[in-house]
Order: C-alpha cells, then sequence, then structure tokens
C-alpha cells in the first residue's frame, strides 16, 4: 500500500503594498498569485519559487508550509 507524503511547500504571505514598485517585481507576485496585502498562497519548495521570492524579498513573508 502506498503512503502519502506531504509535499514541502513555502506558505508566502504579501506584507507590502506592490504601489510603487518596478513592473517585474509586481508580475512575480502576481504569477504567485499575491494580488493585496494580506494574500497568502502555498508553493511548491523549489528553485523557482525560491528565485521569485528573492525578486520580492522586501514585499513578503515566507514560512515553511
Amino acid at each position: 500500500m502506498a503512503t502519502k507524503t506531504k509535499a514541502a511547500g513555502l506558505k508566502i504571505t504579501l506584507k507590502k503594498s506592490l504601489i510603487g514598485s518596478k513592473e517585474k517585481q509586481i508580475a512575480t507576485a502576481l504569477s504567485l498569485g499575491l494580488k493585496k496585502i494580506g494574500d497568502t498562497t502555498v508553493q511548491p519548495d523549489n528553485a523557482q519559487t525560491r528565485g521569485k521570492i528573492t525578486k520580492i524579498s522586501h514585499l513578503v513573508e515566507v514560512t515553511e508550509a
């Protein structure tokens, strides 16, 4: 019988407004599913997600999901 393993994920919350941010930073936030302050999303913990978080690290809060 196969056992279910929980995939490692990152819980990302938008903490600061996107107003005044560069277009690429806004596009990155939107690609993560973050539109307004307080929005939270769970994304897989991989290189692509980590790179996006690095680009907007000053706008988000990241915790292990």
